[in-house]
């Protein structure tokens, strides 16, 4: 009977003992880059003063580029680098060309993601509507929501910097279909924004060329709702987006006296809330103007 050397066993036993320790390091690794992109989201949307953020925040993006090219398949940093990238073209980026790359990479990214664990959703993307609406359909549970909303939200950032692209004004049948069922699986997720993207998404046209305004303002107010009046961004947009629509003047200039008496400081709304307000002086101060 041929024995194995006894330090051939250790090396064997000790090669297996790095093996192992090298995959839970690369897991701890994975976990704590997630975890950090996270914070870091919770730390800028907590932040109060937007020119920080708007200096800062590229290094980051940088940063969580970075952070995907040794792990790719890491689904809640691709997440994270979505949103955050969509909050950047959105609110930081005056440039029409440089918002609608930005936010391209916010859709890939959150489209990545959705390929990792929504195996199912991934592969109905560009398939018939009745399929994806099956797709969506069989999503279900807290986590399920979180990721539709994810998806959906930087597929609505997209369309927002692509509006001149039919074919991405056309996908809006399919964005509200994932924040719906985001809402019906989570209703208060977020404090109401999936139901502040419904609200812009319904109200881009007029409803003589197939918009939905009127669902738009009921989504604007569900969020109010949601968010116990705190997320100010909602009264912000329901002012541009549907109040202006409709050349509601009393409604749209209500709705932004509100936004600047309020108090902009509410966990996880801060920063969306400064760029309201100051959003709303903007829209105020040209109220007369534009009605």
């Amino acid at each position: 009977m041929n024995r194995i050397p006894l330090k051939s066993v250790v090396r064997i036993a000790a090669l297996g003992a790095g093996l192992l320790a090298l995959s839970g390091c690369a897991s701890i690794v994975n976990r704590a880059s997630e975890r950090f992109a996270d914070n870091l989201g919770r730390g800028i949307l907590n932040q109060d003063d937007p020119s920080t953020v708007a200096e800062g925040l590229p290094a980051y993006l940088l940063l969580l580029d970075g952070l995907l090219e040794g792990d790719p398949q890491n689904a809640g940093t691709l997440r994270a680098a979505a949103r955050l990238y969509g909050a950047y073209a959105g609110n930081f980026v005056a440039e029409p060309e440089r918002a609608a790359r930005l936010s391209k990479r916010a859709f890939d990214y959150a489209q990545r993601a959705a390929c990792i664990d929504q195996v199912a959703l991934c592969a109905a993307l560009k398939s018939p509507f009745d399929a994806w609406e099956a797709a969506v359909s069989a999503q279900s549970g807290e986590q399920a929501a979180v990721r539709l909303y994810a998806l959906g939200s930087a597929w609505a950032g997209y369309i927002q910097t692509h509006s001149d692209d039919y074919a991405a004004i056309a996908a809006i049948p399919r964005v509200s279909l994932l924040l719906e069922r985001a809402v019906t699986l989570e209703p208060s997720l977020d404090q109401g924004m999936p139901h502040v993207y419904l609200g812009v998404l319904n109200s881009l046209r007029p409803a003589a060329v197939g918009g939905q305004p009127e669902q738009g303002r009921a989504a604007f107010e569900r969020a109010i709702e949601l968010s116990q009046g705190r997320n100010l961004m909602a009264r912000t947009l329901l002012a541009r987006h549907y109040a202006r629509l409709v050349f509601d003047q009393e409604l749209h200039d209500a709705q932004l006296k509100k936004v600047l008496d309020a108090d902009p400081n509410a966990p996880g709304l801060t920063l969306m809330n400064t760029l309201a307000q100051a959003q709303a002086r903007a829209l105020l101060d040209d109220s007369k103007n534009y009605f």
